[in-house]
């Protein structure tokens, strides 16, 4: 399907810098089925809006502080490196008679002048204190799969490389983010439900909940279980051809657990819709989705790289949160498969008129589909 099916005109200053004061201030538009007129609602009414008894599922993967700065040891000139999932491990010679065990990573990375393979970076811990690097890196390769580099990554001060990312590590807000991350975008860039990390970018539907909305939903019947997907380039890489289906994909590791395939089931038993809290949890959902028994999933672990735009043939979300994404991107392509092109594209020229704000920090919309 051609990209500039999916664009509309955005005015800058629309775009967030910042979250919401507080995370259920933010506003929520409900686009129903059919032909109704939405409504201009907050995400503190969310619960309300959701059927007694009805199945959330959220996304509880934790952003890590992938985005490292540094400079190259032998000319000094400024290197930036965006991880973006761990590719295993290798001994690294690091000094005469010193080999390290270091993680390898694939990663994007940006300089003054392209790195050349075997380049050492010392990475400048967050704090600017000077002394033996807690973090150093080295190119050691290119990943002729997705072009990825493969980033070596050990501690000279042979801190655990974990820990040395934490002391050095910035939280990897998006570009159309137009400032250095703060403190608290530690915690606001993060959702409450965060368990296992592994994300370079948050999956912002779920930055709206606290846990007084999951008390409130677990109070009305909800049940609410998780998915994981590792957020990664595949979700917000932009599109840079006409046609989308020429548009390659980056592999994201998702993971759906039994214990939610049978919530699911239980769901469906008792005829209760199944709502995805973010695109994130759309895709871990319909790409675990059994192709034998309509509107189940299978327990699964492993890589997606599903695109989804208008044609798919949806078989477990009803409903869906999400923000307002993207002109001529993969994310507001499944949100118009979702609910409809028009129906789509007519909601965010409204969204657009009553001054909502967009993007990862910006406010949300709830959309329904019969399956």
């Amino acid at each position: 399907m051609r990209v500039d099916a999916f664009d509309y005109e955005l005015p800058p200053e629309l775009i967030a810098q910042h979250p919401a004061a507080d995370r259920e201030a933010a506003r929520l538009m409900q686009v129903p089925c059919g032909d109704g007129e939405p409504r201009h609602l907050h995400i503190a009414d969310l619960p309300e809006l959701v059927a007694p008894g009805a199945l959330v599922v959220v996304n509880d993967t934790r952003v890590i502080p992938a985005r490292l700065l540094g400079r190259k040891r032998e000319t000094g000139g400024k290197v930036e490196i965006l991880l973006v999932r761990r590719a295993g491990v290798c001994d690294l010679k690091v000094g005469p008679g010193d080999v390290r065990k270091a993680d390898v990573w694939k990663a994007l990375g940006k300089a003054n002048k392209p790195m050349k393979l075997g380049a050492d970076i010392e990475v400048t811990p967050r704090n600017g204190t000077v002394g033996m690097a807690a973090l150093a890196a080295r190119l050691v390769g290119r990943s002729k799969e997705d072009g990825l580099l493969e980033v070596a990554l050990w501690s000279p001060a042979r801190m655990p490389v974990d820990a040395a990312l934490l002391a050095c590590g910035h939280v990897p807000l998006p570009p159309y983010i137009e400032r250095d991350a703060q403190p608290d975008d530690a915690v606001r860039y993060q959702t409450v439900f965060a368990r296992h990390d592994g994300a370079i970018a948050a999956p912002t539907a779920g930055l709206h909940f606290t846990t007084a909305i999951l008390d409130r939903l677990a109070s009305r019947g909800c049940e609410v279980v998780s998915v994981t997907l590792h957020v990664g380039p595949g979700t917000f890489s932009p599109v840079t051809v006409g046609d989308l289906n020429a548009h390659p994909m980056h592999a994201e590791n998702y993971a759906v657990s039994q214990a939610t395939a049978d919530a699911i089931a239980r769901a469906r038993g008792r005829g209760a819709p199944v709502i995805a809290i973010g695109t994130t949890t759309v895709r871990a959902l319909e790409s675990s989705a059994d192709p034998e028994r309509a509107g189940l999933v299978r327990a699964t672990r492993g890589e997606t790289r599903l695109l989804v735009q208008p044609g798919f043939p949806w078989r477990v979300v009803n409903g869906l949160l999400t923000n307002f994404h993207l002109p001529r991107s993969t994310l507001l392509a499944l949100v118009c498969a979702f609910s409809g092109t028009d129906r789509v594209l007519a909601a965010y020229r409204l969204a657009v008129k009553q001054r909502y704000r967009f993007f990862s920090y910006g406010d949300a919309m709830l959309l329904w589909r019969r399956l």
